[in-house]
């Protein structure tokens, strides 16, 4: 019975624990869950608009290490301390400071380590008898912060002069912040307790160090306490005030004793100058990684230097600049009532970089001052919204398409520029010359031999219209043209069955290939007409195959019969590109290559290329 009774209330007992565990580990998943999806104090919740957002308030100080120019314990030294007796007389304890003794040792770590009143730490200076002024303590941040306050806790008497210095520029130069002496004026030339206003907010002024409620010879727990804002006209205007900004930033801190605590005994002997030095339990500095309210956070950079993570298309370790691109307004510290987040330039997708023009900003009532370079895709203008001269927009697609503007291409011959009209791409055309492009002669008027006047009228105007091109002449979206613009004359007509049968196949295969004697890439130049034969200037772009001619990449000449050509078999136009199999030119009086009706003409593709490799490597067995 008794193990039965047992048996039950361990398995209870588990049971009990098998449900607190589940709940702990849903709790605990919950938890992380929450830490995963916590929404960016930077961004509205909900909505995401940009907001103001600063870093949390810490102890920047905290673990920070500190550099003092005198510390007791090398050698060791040996400190008295004062305290005051049952009836008011001064006692002194005397100890000996060691550095090489873990319990006698005050070295400067012992500053921002973790402050534990029941367990006092203290870095302490050498006594009086071997540096008696002029001790200083050296804190260096690491970033710029905003500080506001810097604060002592001293285990010894309380100077009677000291003064508190800040760095904006990483210890190359510094500036006072605050002054604590019993003789302001005698020590340090200021004013003791000088009224502060607007005029002179940003500088350091000098209170009575002893004008505590503190006792001059107190002991452990004696604070001295400087509040960077406290008394400065502008503080409850922070935000739009610049002077108070910059007041409040420092990259860091220097405590510089300049004077013990006089009680009169200045003569006396060194046993009792042994009772004077400087020693401090806490150096603490409150405040918040400097961000400009664009960063919640501060992370550690790649070198392991602290910097903000930034937000609001901001960059910098402080995010005092605009991140790249985004340049359309001028940068400014976030405040409570405006995030003033960067905002890209609107360069419509074709620009990679911009700059910021001020007098346009203003010129647009402070809405956008960002002017896009190096505008791509041939566009132009501040924000690469029109196209540039040569070419003219193509309404069937936006303007942020890589293709929204088309080349113009105005005959060389037959406009009287090269820009066209960006909105209709028409080219300012000649006398007598009509077409998009300025490419034909309109009706009435014929092709002359003039490249100045290249239509003149007809006595009979041709109503029906001729053919310059020796081929299809038609461009996509306009009239079939009434009289072609060409260099030369054009050909006749051929009486009607005359032309031969022409090759009529536009496809490229193996067997083709090994039938012919050269393969080539041409470009068409010009031609001059002769009585039995067309000589055209082609350059010859790419040898696919050579044959025994042993064809050259170049300008060359190309040898059709005149009755082919004008049959238009093969056709061929000034201007374009063509992949050419041919016959090997018999006639030892041409020099260059032959085409005819039997050859191959085919207008070039550019994703032939790699066609033809391939074809070429299968061929090798021809």
């Amino acid at each position: 019975m008794y193990f039965a009774v047992r048996f039950r209330y361990l398995l209870a007992v588990l049971l009990l624990n098998g449900i607190w565990c589940a709940r702990s580990a849903g709790q605990n998943l919950n938890m992380f869950a929450a830490q995963q999806n916590q929404p960016d104090p930077c961004y509205s919740e909900p909505g995401g608009q940009p907001r103001r957002c600063v870093p949390d308030f810490v102890n920047a100080a905290f673990g920070v290490p500190v550099e003092a120019s005198s510390t007791c314990g090398t050698p060791p030294s040996r400190f008295c301390a004062l305290s005051s007796g049952d009836e008011g007389e001064r006692q002194r304890n005397c100890f000996v400071c060691d550095a090489n003794q873990p319990k006698r040792r005050h070295p400067p770590e012992y500053l921002t380590d973790l402050h534990n009143p029941n367990n006092l730490t203290c870095w302490q200076s050498e006594p009086f008898t071997a540096n008696p002024h002029n001790v200083s303590l050296h804190l260096a941040l690491g970033k710029m912060y905003e500080l506001t306050y810097i604060s002592l806790e001293f285990c010894s008497l309380r100077p009677d002069s000291m003064s508190i210095l800040k760095s904006q520029d990483y210890g190359k130069t510094w500036q006072p912040y605050h002054y604590y002496s019993s003789q302001c004026r005698k020590v340090y030339g200021q004013t003791k307790n000088a009224p502060i206003t607007k005029q002179n907010e940003q500088e350091a002024i000098c209170t009575d160090i002893l004008s505590t409620e503190l006792a001059p010879v107190a002991g452990a727990g004696s604070r001295v306490a400087f509040s960077s804002l406290e008394g400065r006209p502008s503080a409850f205007d922070f935000d739009n005030s610049p002077v108070l900004q910059d007041w409040v930033t420092a990259t860091d801190v220097k405590v510089i004793f300049n004077r013990l605590p006089s009680l009169g005994d200045e003569e006396l002997d060194d046993s009792i100058r042994e009772s004077f030095y400087y020693a401090v339990s806490d150096f603490s500095v409150g405040g918040r990684c400097k961000c400009n309210g664009h960063a919640s956070r501060c992370i550690k950079d790649r070198d392991g230097n602290p910097v903000c993570d930034c937000k609001h298309n901001t960059a910098g370790a402080e995010c005092e600049m605009c991140k790249p691109f985004h340049y359309d307004r001028p940068w400014a510290r976030a405040t409570t009532k405006e995030a003033n987040e960067c905002v890209p330039c609107n360069c419509n997708l074709h620009a990679r970089k911009c700059r910021f023009n001020m007098e346009l900003y203003k010129l647009s009532g402070r809405k956008s001052g960002g002017v896009c370079l190096n505008c791509r895709h041939n566009t132009a203008g501040r924000y690469c919204h029109y196209c540039k001269e040569g070419f003219y927009r193509d309404e069937a697609k936006p303007i942020t398409h890589r293709k929204a503007c088309k080349a113009c291409n105005c005959h060389p011959v037959g406009s009287s520029g090269t820009v066209c009209n960006q909105t209709t791409g028409q080219c300012p055309c000649k006398d007598g010359v009509t077409g998009m492009t300025c490419n034909r002669c309109a009706k009435g008027y014929q092709q002359s031999r003039s490249t100045i006047a290249p239509c003149i009228t007809t006595v009979v105007p041709n109503l029906d219209g001729q053919d310059l091109e020796w081929g299809d002449s038609e461009i996509t979206g306009i009239p079939p043209p009434e009289h072609s613009i060409t260099n030369s004359p054009p050909p006749e007509e051929p009486p009607p069955g005359e032309c031969p049968d022409c090759t009529k196949s536009t496809k490229i295969s193996h067997k083709r290939y090994c039938k012919t004697d050269y393969v080539i890439q041409a470009h068409v130049l010009s031609r001059e007409m002769g009585e039995e034969f067309v000589k055209f200037t082609i350059n010859v772009m790419s040898v696919f195959k050579r044959g025994s001619q042993r064809i050259r990449r170049g300008d060359q000449f190309l040898f059709v019969p005149r009755q082919d050509l004008t049959c238009k078999c093969p056709k061929l136009r000034l201007g374009k590109k063509y992949l050419i199999l041919g016959a090997n030119n018999e006639n030892p009086d041409q020099d260059g290559l032959y085409a005819d009706s039997k050859s191959i003409v085919l207008q070039w593709r550019d994703d032939w290329n790699r066609r033809m490799r391939k074809i070429r490597r299968k061929a090798r067995d021809c």
